[in-house]
């Protein structure tokens, strides 16, 4: 292998490394909870205050138009990354990497969004 190809694959294993890493801990977030954070009200962190930070929400529907989930745009601009309610999965592109975590909704990320829908 020539040194160039070395160089690249070993950032490729780096990039794919940390866009794990920031998935799971995306992940490990909704699932977890918020411990003890506040939020600017000096009130525990919601799953409201969690969309604050959403920068798009595609909403998935069913055939007669009601709720079925969301997916959430967390980050964008290198890497992209999806909370897909549901799928119940984070899921984060890179490139041609991708990476994906699964959670479980611990927050009420999604009966938020079906609120918010519904509004």
């Amino acid at each position: 292998m020539e040194l160039q190809t070395i160089t690249e694959t070993k950032k490729t294993y780096i990039d794919n490394d940390r866009l794990q890493d920031h998935v799971d801990a995306i992940a490990q977030t909704i699932t977890d909870g918020f411990n003890d954070d506040l939020n600017d009200d000096n009130e525990p962190y919601s799953a409201y205050d969690y969309l604050e930070g959403v920068m798009d929400i595609h909403w998935v529907l069913n055939n007669d138009k009601t709720y079925r989930g969301a997916r959430l745009l967390v980050a964008f601009g290198g890497p992209n990354i999806w909370v897909d309610t549901e799928s119940g999965l984070v899921e984060g592109y890179w490139w041609g990497s991708y990476a994906k975590a699964s959670f479980k909704d611990n927050i009420g990320l999604d009966n938020a969004l079906e609120e918010l829908f519904s509004c």
